[in-house]
């Protein structure tokens, strides 16, 4: 490629990427660490493939100084973490574990030492076994108590972390965790679902507050915005599908996030299955509504759907049966069956510049899934496929910049190979491979492929 034909970043675009405390962790006993409801899903015969859990997973615990050397070596400027709640406080509530917060404590010195920015992720999914006890999500007090924990850890890291996240896909936690089940703590209940969708985004407005009251500079919130288009853009039966899929899995989120509080149309929707003054307060919205600085986008694939009155409807989006047709995708799929559209990102991100502007934005999500092949005993794998994925949607990102759109950064998903939730270890996202039985860690042809984007800041 020429220099003139060089697709240059701005100077400022942050490039690192993301990972989850329970997928890559491991010592799930160790340094005083209570059982999470991942633990007590994956320990459930039936819940995940193959009955693996994350109690060794990546062995990250043991291995985050090596692991962040490879990451100084890829050239990553950031590293998005996410903070293990049972670590910080076993219970949920109460006294802190200091041997946990010591844990973090190291990694963020050491990434810094190395040059590399730490972005935290306050909630990755690994509620205290103990809270759910007391109904988990569906519990108003889950919420203040994330805001006390919040407080908590920014009040040991906050002098070396600018940038705070509160919740990671607050749309799967609630409805993959409390609709369909598929998630921990694996409840079956459209009320409930909605339920913890509120006392998600309270805790996340409450957490907010805790964070600015301690100090906090950047304070943001990651969802997974879907980009949902129609099967017929003539039918109106598919716009208005479009329209209810678009109110349960973004506006739902985004209007009380940024002030607009709940759709009408979605709370009509929700009445359907719970009533919404069983757990939404006078005041709530506005706690959800506290300003934040920067929206995390997690972006994967694109939903087309059809309106039809026979359709299946989605599991994982209560009340859509006998309303919506959720289509299978079109043309190639990476290794979870998920459509591959780079253009699908690049309306979204025009989307949310539109319909949200100020706001600006971070990829903090983005990859996929392949079946990778080692192609020699030193491990290596030549994931051409993973390279043409990442590619493609690193030229959307950057049209979309071009447009206009205020995106500061891309955080790839994910680092390395780890424990894929409900599938298990059998999908591999990992620009880094992971051998499981040995915890060898070997750079992916895509690693080689990211390093040199970033060291160039362009394609």
């Amino acid at each position: 490629m020429s220099a003139s034909s060089e697709l240059r970043f701005p100077d400022n675009f942050v490039w690192g990427a993301a990972t989850a405390s329970y997928q890559i962790e491991g010592a799930a006993r160790d340094d005083g660490r209570g059982p999470s409801i991942w633990d007590t899903f994956s320990g459930t015969p039936g819940k995940v493939f193959a009955g693996h859990t994350g109690d060794v997973a990546c062995d990250h615990y043991h291995r985050y100084a090596d692991d962040v050397a490879l990451m100084a070596e890829l050239g990553l400027k950031a590293y998005r973490f996410s903070i293990a709640w049972p670590r910080i406080q076993p219970d949920g509530t109460g006294p802190v574990e200091p041997r946990g917060l010591d844990f973090y404590d190291r990694l963020t010195d050491t990434l810094l030492d190395r040059g590399i920015d730490p972005i935290v992720t306050l909630y990755h999914w690994d509620l205290p076994q103990t809270l759910q006890d007391r109904g988990g999500w569906t519990n108003r007090e889950t919420a203040e108590h994330f805001a006390t924990y919040a407080a908590a850890v920014h009040g040991r890291l906050g002098d070396r972390i600018r940038t705070w996240t509160t919740l990671n896909e607050p749309w799967c936690s609630a409805y993959l965790g409390y609709g369909n089940g598929v998630h921990a703590p694996g409840v079956r209940d459209a009320g409930a679902a909605f339920t913890a969708v509120h006392h998600l985004l309270l805790g996340h407005g409450l957490a907010v507050r805790a964070l600015r009251a301690s100090g906090a500079e950047v304070v943001g919130i990651t969802l997974n915005p879907a980009e949902v288009q129609p099967a017929d853009r003539d039918s109106a039966a598919d716009a208005v599908a479009v329209r209810l899929v678009d109110g349960l899995q973004n506006r739902i989120f985004l209007g009380p996030l940024t002030g607009a509080g709940y759709p009408a149309d979605v709370l009509e929707h929700v009445a359907r299955m719970v009533d919404p003054a069983t757990f939404l307060r006078d005041g709530d919205e506005k706690l959800i509504a506290a300003p934040i600085d920067l929206l995390g986008i997690n972006y994967y694939a694109p939903t087309y759907v059809a309106g039809r009155p026979d359709g299946a409807g989605g599991s994982a989006w209560p009340g859509t049966e006998g309303a919506v047709e959720f289509l299978p995708a079109a043309g190639s799929v990476s290794d979870m069956g998920w459509a591959i559209e780079p253009a699908g990102l690049g309306r979204l991100l025009d989307r949310l510049a539109a319909d949200y502007p100020g706001l600006p934005l971070m990829i903090t999500e983005n990859g996929g899934a392949f079946p990778d092949r080692t192609t020699d005993s030193a491990g290596r794998v030549a994931d051409t496929d993973r390279i043409a994925y990442l590619d493609g949607h690193l030229r959307a990102v950057h049209a979309a910049i071009g447009r206009g759109v205020d995106l500061r950064g891309y955080l790839v998903w994910s680092l390395l190979d780890n424990f894929e939730w409900a599938e298990g270890y059998r999908k591999r996202f990992g620009i880094v491979h992971v051998d499981y039985l040995t915890q060898r860690r070997t750079p992916k042809a895509s690693a080689r492929w990211y390093q040199e984007v970033i060291s160039r800041n362009g394609l």
